[in-house]
């Protein structure tokens, strides 16, 4: 089966399937994560307002809930060697695959600081040591602690060090300290092993699991989001290829599943605004961002640097900038557009920033800077 689809058409579908799309956000942080497959979080604060635009009825403090207490997702480095929140059942396997090859591709890294594998190894039995005498630490902390036991924890070498034991499992980032987060034994904040899934073939969950949440998308989408290598993704693709069939989007071909083929029969309508914040899946999870944001204004998503800035979409496509500008009482979203906004989306704009007021707990105001 072929379909030709439009560039609205292929925004439209990626939304719903990102959870973005009216009537397809869901009611629980949990439930964004375990539907995305993972989620951004490189930035903690970004990470709770891209649930905040895919959930309903849900506040910030029900995140950190559902993070710190009821722990049904994880927050540490798996995909591409970046932290991610991932649903809790979905941790050994994710980093069963993407660990290996993120380790792989620090090794230069670690041999410009002075990290050889005999004192990687030997950091790890030290920070399981520390952190089951110690609980839970935050960097400084462990890194003081690591230090005393002549581990070199200076410069950059400390963030490596647990991100390396992270990706080998040991470690995860636990609760908030005076606003830093902590590091924890995961074996500890969510025993693995206990209540976890382990499916049978986890390359081919994962590819079925990354179109259900992004497709329609390529094979090249689907490496550069998870950074396996050439060798494991191409199995994963073709573990897959008879529950797919394939669409014509503008620049080439992308697959969907034929479980997603009613999307089609019944397209979604045009979508209203989200906020999405620096970092978001909706902009990371593609090769490319063409298909969301005109030629004109990609340096205003994508500056450079790996840097990508929170960006307001309509109809999933790139109209503006935002941020968050904290007042006296509650806090003002400011829109910069990268054209003058039409008037009729207002309403959709001030509907979002009521939302993001509700989830914040706070009075939001909008306001709208000229384009």
């Amino acid at each position: 089966m072929t379909s030709d689809l439009s560039l609205a058409q292929l925004r439209r579908l990626r939304l719903k399937n990102q959870r973005l799309a009216e009537g397809a956000r869901v009611a629980s942080g949990a439930s964004v994560v375990r539907d995305l497959c993972a989620l951004q979080a490189q930035e903690w604060s970004s990470a709770q307002l891209a649930i905040a635009a895919r959930a309903t009825g849900i506040t910030q403090a029900d995140i950190r809930r559902a993070r710190e207490v009821d722990r049904s997702f994880v927050l540490t480095w798996s995909l591409r060697g970046t932290l991610h929140l991932i649903a809790v059942e979905d941790v050994a396997s994710q980093l069963a695959l993407c660990g290996p090859g993120a380790i792989r591709g620090t090794r230069r890294r670690y041999q410009q600081l002075g990290l050889s594998e005999s004192i990687r190894e030997k950091a790890l039995g030290e920070i399981q040591d520390i952190l089951k005498r110690e609980g839970a630490l935050i960097r400084s902390q462990l890194a003081q602690a690591l230090a005393e036991r002549g581990i070199p924890v200076a410069g950059q070498a400390i963030h490596h060090l647990v991100r390396y034991a992270a990706l080998r499992g040991l470690i995860c980032l636990g609760p908030e300290l005076d606003g830093d987060l902590t590091y924890v034994l995961l074996a500890d904040w969510q025993p693995i092993g206990t209540g976890l899934w382990r499916p049978q073939d986890p390359a081919r969950e994962l590819a079925l699991r990354y179109l259900r949440a992004y497709a329609p998308a390529t094979l090249v989408d689907f490496s550069r989001w998870f950074g396996l290598g050439a060798r494991e993704v191409k199995a994963a693709w073709a573990a897959v290829a008879d529950e797919c069939f394939t669409v014509s989007i503008p620049g080439g071909e992308a697959f969907m599943l034929h479980e997603q083929i009613s999307d089609l029969m019944k397209m979604p309508e045009q979508q209203p605004a989200r906020f999405l914040p620096r970092y978001d899946n909706y902009l990371l999870g593609y090769a490319s961002r063409d298909f969301m944001v005109d030629e004109a204004y990609a340096k205003q998503v994508h500056p450079g640097g790996g840097l990508i800035r929170a960006c307001v979409i309509i109809d999933g496509e790139a109209v503006a900038n935002w941020k968050l500008e904290k007042r006296r009482a509650g806090v003002r979203v400011v829109v910069e557009p990268f054209e003058a906004l039409e008037r009729s989306i207002f309403p959709s704009l001030e509907a979002e920033v009521e939302s993001l007021g509700r989830f914040l707990d706070t009075d939001a105001e909008l306001r709208v800077a000229k384009g």
